[in-house]
């Protein structure tokens, strides 16, 4: 008899898929408070990496994120996360129901949690592990996914933290100028102080080469109508001041021919 080789299918074919894994924790009702609504939109709307494409990332909040192949229905739901090089919706069709790693073949490049009194633990890998339970949220993000960049933000004292994955664990990253600088997609982290959505505070934020924080869509209609309202008043000082030199040369302004 000849013998025949087991060649076992890829996850992707035979492990479930967003659509077969459940999108909400029926044991954690309820939404996040306003700060972990309104800080990842923030970063979200900031997070513009000059050599990618909008169609070539895909940033979440408060997403499932399956990361186990061996425990499929282990997941994490980081306050913030970002993904490099895949498109923006899933298969190019579909808004995502939860990110299955297994199903997406791309780890995410930087996440971000918002401590509070209740996920310091688990967010800092000072947590105890019962050995039939997930690993807490350090652990994965370090160990399983080893997504580059982990950043810790405590709103309740302005204390921000960032990790680096160097070899194998993470490691305090240094603040330099506003934040933390990200080579890889040409953007830093910081802590900016100011107003968003009517409240002031510091605020986790995305800045560009040169310090410059990004702006969001709002702020740059902002900025646009100021530069329009700018134009307009120079333009009507330029013909005030026509109309006073014709004055002083004893021209009627209006009884020039149109």
């Amino acid at each position: 008899m000849v013998s025949q080789e087991f060649h076992p299918l890829p996850p992707r074919d035979v492990l479930p898929t967003m659509y077969d894994l459940p999108s909400e924790d029926p044991e954690e009702p309820g939404l996040p408070d306003e700060f972990h609504l309104r800080q990842p939109e923030l970063l979200r709307l900031t997070f513009r990496p000059p050599t990618y494409g909008e169609d070539e990332l895909f940033t979440a909040s408060d997403l499932n994120l399956y990361y186990d192949v061996r425990h499929p229905q282990w997941y994490k739901r980081p306050d913030w996360f970002a993904v490099l090089g895949v498109p923006k919706l899933y298969e190019e069709r579909d808004l995502r129901l939860s990110y299955v790693t297994w199903q997406e073949g791309v780890y995410p490049f930087v996440a971000v949690e918002l401590l509070s009194p209740g996920t310091e633990a688990e967010d800092l890998g000072r947590s105890l592990r019962d050995a039939s339970r997930p690993p807490n949220k350090w652990t994965v993000y370090e160990q399983i996914l080893r997504i580059p960049y982990y950043f810790v933000f405590n709103r309740y004292t302005d204390e921000f933290q960032a990790f680096g994955l160097i070899t194998n664990s993470y490691q305090p990253l240094p603040m330099e100028g506003l934040g933390v600088w990200l080579e890889e997609v040409q953007l830093g982290l910081g802590l900016w102080e100011g107003t968003y959505q009517g409240i002031s505070r510091r605020w986790l934020r995305w800045y560009r080469e040169g310090g410059h924080w990004i702006l969001t869509p709002e702020e740059l209609e902002r900025e646009r109508a100021e530069r329009e309202r700018e134009r307009a008043d120079l333009a009507e000082q330029e013909v005030q001041r026509l109309r006073d030199r014709l004055e002083q040369l004893g021209i009627n302004p209006d009884e020039l021919p149109g």
